[in-house]
C-alpha cells in the first residue's frame, strides 16, 4: 500500500494527459489493498505459459471517469465472462496502459480478484482507442472485447480486427454514459511474450520516486525521463469538450521568465498529442507530452487543466515500438487526422 502514491505520481507522469485521473485509482487501490490483502507484482517469466492474463482499463472521456466510480462488480462481472469463454479462471490482470488511473486502478481489481499484477501493460504511456496497444501492433487477433458499466451491463464482442474493436466498444462506452470497464486481448502469458511492453509497473514506481524528497522536482523528473522541456510559462487558454467518449480540444501555455515571448499550443484528444510553437511542431505522438507543475512537478491530466496554472511541459521518446511502421500507422499523427510525418522528439526539440 505504501508503494501507491508513486505508483500514482509515476502513471500520471506516463499518462501525457489521459488515462484518467490517479487520485480515483489511489483511493481504490488504497481501499482494495485493506479489505482484500497485498497484491503480488509479477513478471510474465514468473507465469506458467497457459496461463491467462486479462488486460484491464477503464474506457471512455475522463472528465467524466473521474465522477462515475467503477464499482466493484465491474471486474467480477468481466473475470465470470472470461472464465465462461475460456473455461478457465485469469491468471493474472494487467494494465492495457500505464498511464494516468488505468495504471493505479488494476491495483485494486486484481486485489478484488485476489489475483497478481503483471509487471507489464500494451502501450508504456496513454492512448485514448481501443487498438492503439502493443497487443494490435504486434499483430494479435483483436477478436475479443468485454465490457462492464456501472448499471450491470455485460456486452461480449467480437470485432473482426482492431479498427472494429474501437468502434463497436467506443459506441458500447457512450451508451454506458462514456465510461465503463473494458478488457481486451485476453491472452496466455505465452501469447503476451513479445507483444506487450514488459516493467512498466516498475518504472511508473521509478518515475513516481524520483521527485520525492528533492530539492528540484522538476529537474529530477526530467532527467528521469531524459525529457526534454518544451516550455515553461502560465496556461491562457483551455477549451475542452466532451464528445464521441472523448475528451478533445486545445490548451495554450504562454512563456514566463526565459521562454517569455513564446507561445505553445498544444492539441488534446485525452492525451496531449501534439507540441506546436509558430506553427512548427516540436514533439507529436506517439512520443510523450506531459503537462506538469512547474514547482512540484506533478503532472496535470487534460480534465484538470485550468487558466492561470504555472506549467512545464515535458516531452521524451515512445517504446521503440511505436516508432515501427505499425506503431506509427497504429498511433502516430496522421493516424489521429493530423497531415503530419513523424518526427523523433530527439530532433524536434533539438533546439528549444
Amino acid at each position: 500500500m505504501s508503494d501507491i502514491p508513486a505508483l500514482a505520481r509515476g502513471c500520471a507522469v506516463l499518462g501525457t494527459g489521459g488515462g484518467g485521473d490517479v487520485r480515483t485509482g489511489s483511493l481504490a487501490a488504497v481501499r482494495a489493498i485493506r479489505e482484500y490483502g497485498p497484491v503480488p507484482l509479477v513478471s510474465l517469466a514468473d507465469l506458467p505459459d497457459d496461463a491467462l492474463v486479462v488486460p484491464l482499463s477503464g474506457i471512455g472521456a475522463p472528465t467524466v471517469s473521474h465522477e462515475m466510480i467503477h464499482s466493484e462488480d465491474e471486474p467480477r462481472r468481466v473475470a465470470e465472462e472470461v472464465e465462461r469463454i475460456f473455461g478457465r479462471k485469469p491468471s493474472a490482470v494487467m494494465s492495457s496502459e500505464i498511464g494516468g488511473s488505468n495504471g493505479v486502478i488494476p491495483v485494486a481489481w486484481a486485489a478484488q480478484l485476489g489475483l497478481p499484477l503483471l509487471d507489464a501493460d500494451g502501450m508504456g504511456r496513454a492512448f485514448p482507442e481501443v487498438q492503439m496497444v502493443s497487443m494490435y501492433v504486434a499483430g494479435l487477433p483483436a477478436d475479443l472485447v468485454i465490457m462492464s458499466d456501472v448499471q450491470g451491463n455485460v456486452v461480449t464482442i467480437r470485432p473482426v480486427d482492431g479498427l472494429w474493436s474501437e468502434r463497436l466498444a467506443r459506441a458500447v462506452c457512450v451508451a454506458a454514459g462514456s465510461s465503463a470497464l473494458m478488457a481486451d486481448y485476453v491472452l496466455t502469458a505465452a501469447g503476451a511474450r513479445g507483444a506487450v511492453i514488459e516493467g512498466t509497473v516498475t518504472y511508473a514506481l521509478e518515475v513516481g520516486r524520483a521527485t520525492e524528497g528533492v530539492p528540484d522536482p522538476l529537474g529530477a523528473l526530467q532527467n528521469r525521463l531524459g525529457a526534454a522541456r518544451l516550455v515553461t510559462g502560465k496556461l491562457t487558454d483551455v477549451e475542452r469538450r466532451t464528445t464521441g467518449g472523448f475528451v478533445r480540444g486545445t490548451a495554450t501555455v504562454e512563456g514566463t521568465g526565459d521562454d517569455r515571448g513564446r507561445t505553445l499550443t498544444l492539441e488534446l484528444q485525452n492525451e496531449n498529442l501534439v507540441a506546436i510553437e509558430d506553427g512548427r511542431p516540436l514533439a507529436m505522438v506517439p512520443d510523450l507530452i506531459t503537462v506538469v507543475d512547474t514547482e512540484t512537478a506533478a503532472a496535470i491530466q487534460t480534465e484538470g487543466l485550468r487558466y492561470g496554472q504555472r506549467v512545464t511541459v515535458l516531452a521524451w521518446p515512445c517504446d521503440p515500438l511505436w516508432r515501427t511502421p505499425k506503431g506509427l500507422e497504429t498511433a502516430g499523427p496522421r493516424a489521429f487526422g493530423y497531415e503530419l510525418d513523424y518526427v523523433p522528439v530527439e530532433e524536434l526539440s533539438a533546439h528549444v
